[in-house]
């Protein structure tokens, strides 16, 4: 399996495309979240405050995954990712000019949500281009769009000590519409599509028992990423007196770990099985979680974050090795739906740390619930691996294949 004949097999531009608009999308998505402790100070905002501020962007990016999965289904992946990016555009211009409360705030964070909804349409245009023993990798690498994080991380704060949280909205429209221009010129709709049905056919996935079972696994790997990701500037700043800025830039430890080895947990798991990835994925999580629910001394609590971002990276390379070996003429809808999933998992993470401040005085409850989570998500995956082994996936997790497909 050479990387070589990985880019020979698809369509490389449209799959660098589809990062760009997850990466970017992502970036816009956490933008409250990076600038978070600037939002608090301003508005003198509660624990629980801080928590509800943080989930409803990933609440309504969750329940959006849906209908825009749906949308890209109806009129393809292209014009639904064009359609996602204009109206991030229009977002980025009402922050600019009329959020200035914290009711406004949390209004802002329900329209961001179209951002967090590029999921179900990036992964599936970039993918759809490349045969199913490639699937891992080019969902891993269309998915490491999830490092936008880091750019938020990177720039949100220092603009916003420099110009004001408000302005940094203005500055975060023109890479979006940098991206929607390169995405109009150069992506190609993907030659996947089968015969076109009607919503209620694409909606049957719903009922589908193995869709819930990747809801859950992915719960917890995506979740984890999105949670976490959104509240450790605020965690780094309440817990260990970070700076604002510094806290917020935490964002980029995160970040970039969980994206750049979910292109490592795609390819591992293209090659030796997504289920054997998962499995050490989960076991991964429990000790991070478990470290960091001690809330030690900074450099200690720093190892468990990274080892935690590592293992979810990886595992939501793996989850979508398999999806859409699973779910191969319905992708878009899928990965929405999974993709939602996966995001109210990370919506929970915050509203559970705030939680655990105001009854414990601590963020510790929050790292003990996820952990146990992953426990939970282990057991479903070891119960459901030797049918899914014997239908339609092959010996842990890979790609069933014939002999002629191999190159």
């Amino acid at each position: 399996m050479s990387t070589k004949g990985f880019w020979k097999s698809g369509h490389p531009p449209t799959l660098l495309m589809a990062l760009l608009y997850f990466d970017m999308s992502f970036m816009v998505w956490m933008i409250n979240a990076a600038m978070a402790p600037f939002i608090s100070q301003e508005f003198h905002l509660s624990p629980a405050q801080k928590g509800l501020m943080l989930s409803i962007p990933v609440f309504a990016g969750a329940f959006l995954r849906i209908p825009l999965g749906l949308v890209a289904e109806i009129v393809g992946r292209k014009t639904a990712a064009l359609i996602g990016l204009g109206i991030t555009v229009l977002a980025m211009f009402y922050g600019f000019y009329f959020v200035h409360t914290y009711t406004e705030v949390l209004i802002m964070g329900g329209i961001l949500g179209i951002a967090g909804a590029s999921f179900a349409v990036a992964l599936p245009l970039g993918a759809g281009w490349f045969p199913p023993q490639h699937q891992g990798l080019a969902m891993g690498i269309a998915g490491a769009g999830n490092s936008g994080t880091i750019f938020a991380g990177l720039f949100a704060p220092p603009l916003a000590k420099a110009y004001g949280w408000n302005a940094v909205y203005g500055y975060f429209a023109i890479p979006i519409v940098i991206v929607m221009a390169l995405m109009w010129f150069f992506a190609k709709e993907p030659p996947d599509k089968m015969e076109r049905k009607s919503i209620g056919s694409y909606l049957k996935v719903l009922v589908d028992k193995d869709i819930w079972v990747f809801n859950l696994l992915y719960w917890v790997t995506f979740g984890g990423y999105v949670g976490f990701s959104s509240f450790i500037p605020t965690l780094m700043a309440d817990s260990y007196g970070i700076s604002k800025v510094t806290a917020g830039q935490f964002m980029i430890l995160v970040g970039f770990t969980a994206s750049a080895v979910r292109v490592l947990g795609g390819w591992f798991s293209d090659r030796y099985g997504g289920i054997r990835s998962l499995t050490g994925v989960y076991v991964i999580i429990l000790i991070g979680a478990a470290g960091a629910f001690f809330l030690p001394p900074l450099p200690l609590f720093v190892f468990f974050l990274v080892l935690m971002a590592a293992a979810i990276g990886v595992g939501n390379g793996s989850v979508f090795q398999l999806l859409p070996l699973r779910f191969p003429h319905a992708k878009a809808i899928t990965s929405g739906v999974v993709g939602e999933f996966g995001a109210l998992g990370g919506a929970f993470i915050p509203i559970a740390m705030g939680l655990s401040m105001e009854t414990k005085g601590d963020y510790s409850l929050g790292f003990l619930v996820y952990g146990l989570s992953s426990i939970v998500a282990l057991g479903i995956l070891l119960f459901v691996q030797r049918r899914w082994t014997t239908s339609w996936v092959g010996k842990g997790g890979k790609a069933l294949v014939t002999e002629g497909e191999e190159a």
